[in-house]
């Protein structure tokens, strides 16, 4: 078709239910973008997901097109959203996507695990209310992070989905480049038909890497799997992980297989890679460290090293601020150790009323959240700047990000320092450390508040046998003994013995 209509909606949420609830602001202060000024931005550095622009330059690239940009909002992993919010994104799609009509197509760049406070499957609605406006014969492709939880309603209102491959994510233009193309093919009028299966395995997060593991075997199958349309039927193959602290009956590893109208073979390819994950299910446990353990290796390595307070990661929907291992490093007087990213607006704001130089008493978690005491200790401001740059490596390559006011802080002449936001962002990038002086080649310990998006923004200092994963308190703890799961279906692998599945 000659240069086609589309229209671009999209939410990004990662939504964990032991979280404080995700607002409107939350959503301004990251990304709440509609209209033409998507467009804009997707051809810039911005803020947007990486989705968007890895869209747009894809559709530039390979023929004529009118985007017809709708509203794309982000928000920082945290709670559900407020419904009313959740409404008012809904309201300004609806009313953006009929005032476009007629479109071509339509483009989904959502993250996959949002919920609202009033609806446990907001991409789902997102995608049934984009369907019962543009009609059944309008192509509809949605992408999703790998961390997502697909619903059967979901998949049955679109035509093909496609999420991450990679994890650390460093695939988002990429999977956008592939459903740019799945919506060109099926504009020249191929048509697409998917099958859909549910398993009842919930994987800890840090078991769903794609380098190496479990996850990664599977991930490495579904890839071989996917054929271009002069090779063969199978079009998309998407093996979704799972955000298990959305703590939803829909949570779960999922398979969705979109094939060129072929749904015997849809069924057939889904059940086997299934099979296959459930055959493995067994390997998806997490082995961490305890504070203890983790700070005397630290304090007696002999190379550098990586700590990695998975459980407080912003990037889960932690808070950023437990201070187990901030404590216990202190108390052991790890010098040459380096926090980050530390979220403690009040010690920003004290640092920077105060200027470099200066001392003060900083009180970290001052509200003991999380489940973690607080902390207050001397410190000295070593670094102070406006928290915002634009990322080099890894996730936020090529993106802007914003911690807020932050410092670099000295804890008491004792060698531990911690870089502290005032806005929630998770460690995954060098900029947020060589923007305040420090140069990581010179770092014994890295203690960052990440799950796993820190090693592909890391990985030039750190290999993957320097990295130690730590047991701590936080809101997204992938030590599953630590969560009181309410909604989540059970028994699930790996954390119940008696979980079937009939393989069906």
């Amino acid at each position: 078709m000659h240069n086609p209509r589309v229209a671009i909606l999209g939410l990004h949420l990662e939504a964990n239910a032991f979280s404080p609830p995700t607002t409107e602001q939350d959503f301004k202060r990251l990304c709440w973008a509609e209209g033409l000024a998507i467009s804009d931005m997707a051809r810039s550095a911005s803020s947007l997901p990486s989705e968007v622009p890895g869209f747009y330059a894809r559709m530039d690239a390979v023929g004529s097109w009118t985007p017809v940009p709708i509203i794309v909002v982000a928000a920082p992993p945290g709670g559900p959203i407020e419904q009313l919010v959740f409404e008012k994104f809904l309201d300004v799609a609806a009313a953006g996507l009929r005032a476009a009509l007629p479109v071509d197509a339509v483009y989904i760049p959502s993250h996959g695990a949002s919920s609202a406070t009033g609806d446990p499957d907001s991409d789902g609605t997102v995608a049934t209310l984009t369907r019962q406006i543009v009609g059944p014969n309008v192509p509809i492709v949605v992408t999703h992070d790998l961390h997502c939880n697909v619903s059967e309603r979901m998949v049955g209102a679109i035509d093909a989905l496609v999420t991450y491959r990679t994890n650390p994510h460093v695939d988002m233009r990429a999977r956008a480049a592939e459903a740019a193309d799945l919506l060109r093919e099926m504009l020249a009028g191929t048509r697409m038909t998917s099958a859909f299966i549910h398993l009842p395995l919930v994987a800890p997060s840090v078991t769903l890497l794609t380098a190496a593991g479990p996850y990664a075997d599977l991930i490495h199958c579904a890839e071989t799997l996917i054929q271009a349309p002069s090779q063969g039927p199978v079009a998309a193959v998407s093996v979704a992980g799972g955000f298990a602290h959305s703590d939803l009956p829909k949570c779960g590893m999922t398979v969705t297989v979109t094939t060129r109208h072929d749904a015997p073979l849809a069924r057939r390819v889904a059940l086997d890679l299934a099979r296959r994950a459930w055959a493995d299910r067994n390997r998806y446990v997490s082995h961490l460290l305890s504070v203890d353990d983790a700070v005397r290796m630290a304090g007696s390595a002999a190379a550098p090293m990586i700590l990695a307070d998975v459980a407080d990661n912003p990037g889960g929907g932690g808070r950023g601020n437990t201070t187990d291992i901030l404590a216990a490093a202190y108390q052991a007087r790890l010098s040459g150790a380096v926090f980050g990213i530390f979220i403690e607006p009040g010690a920003a704001a004290e640092a920077h009323r105060l200027g470099e130089g200066k001392s003060f008493r900083a009180v970290f978690n001052p509200l003991r959240e999380s489940g973690s005491e607080d902390f207050a200790v001397g410190v000295k401001v070593l670094k102070l700047t406006d928290g915002r740059g634009v990322g080099r490596r890894g996730i936020l390559a090529g993106r802007a990000f914003n911690l807020g006011p932050s410092a670099l802080l000295e804890l008491d002449d004792s060698g531990v320092r911690v870089v502290v936001g005032s806005l929630r962002n998770q460690l995954s990038e060098p900029r947020m450390l060589e923007m305040h002086g420090i140069d990581v080649s010179e770092v014994r310990c890295l203690v960052v508040k990440s799950r796993g998006h820190f090693r592909a923004g890391f990985d030039e200092w750190f290999a993957p046998e320097a990295i130690h994963e730590v047991d701590a308190s936080g809101l997204a703890s992938p030590n599953f003994a630590r969560v009181s799961f309410q909604h989540l279906a059970r028994p699930v692998a790996p954390m119940d013995a008696d979980a079937v599945w009939n393989g069906n």
